[in-house]
């Protein structure tokens, strides 16, 4: 049986990602596994990649062949030049940053005004049908 290490897609259509799995060579691209052993998210800036670095020496040491995307990725992570021995063994996946912290402006006015600072509104005036009886009991005087 020949055993690869691929790449597993999930996501919407133009938002992609990916896990690192292993799999009979056979079988679909989306289908059964033997074992998932990462995570690759690609639209990410910088991308993530995660991978198990212990289970993925573990499969290239029984034998079982990267793709070229994942053999990419195993190169990033320093898994490959553990495996083989040529090449760099530290990884050099970059983390992401952190965002900067969101700080209020004061010198520019506030768009909403608190509560407290609105006027208060008038009372609604007395219908018209009201007043007329009112006001010709006080000519009649």
């Amino acid at each position: 049986m020949a055993v690869k290490i691929r790449l597993k897609r999930f996501g919407k259509i133009r938002a992609p990602y990916y896990r690192v799995v292993v799999a009979d060579s056979r079988t679909k691209r989306d289908g059964r596994v033997i074992e998932e052993i990462g995570k690759y998210h690609p639209t990410e800036n910088p991308s993530f990649i995660e991978i198990d670095s212990e289970r993925a020496q573990y499969w290239l040491g029984v034998g079982a062949q990267p793709t070229e995307q994942v053999a990419a990725l195993l190169k990033l992570t320093g898994d490959w030049g553990r495996f083989t021995g040529e090449g760099p063994t530290e990884s050099q996946v970059k983390a992401p940053e952190r965002r900067k912290a969101f700080v209020h402006d004061e010198a520019k006015k506030p768009v909403l005004k608190p509560k407290a600072e609105k006027p208060a509104e008038k009372p609604a005036e007395a219908p018209a049908d009201a007043e007329a009886p009112a006001a010709a009991e006080s000519t009649e005087d």
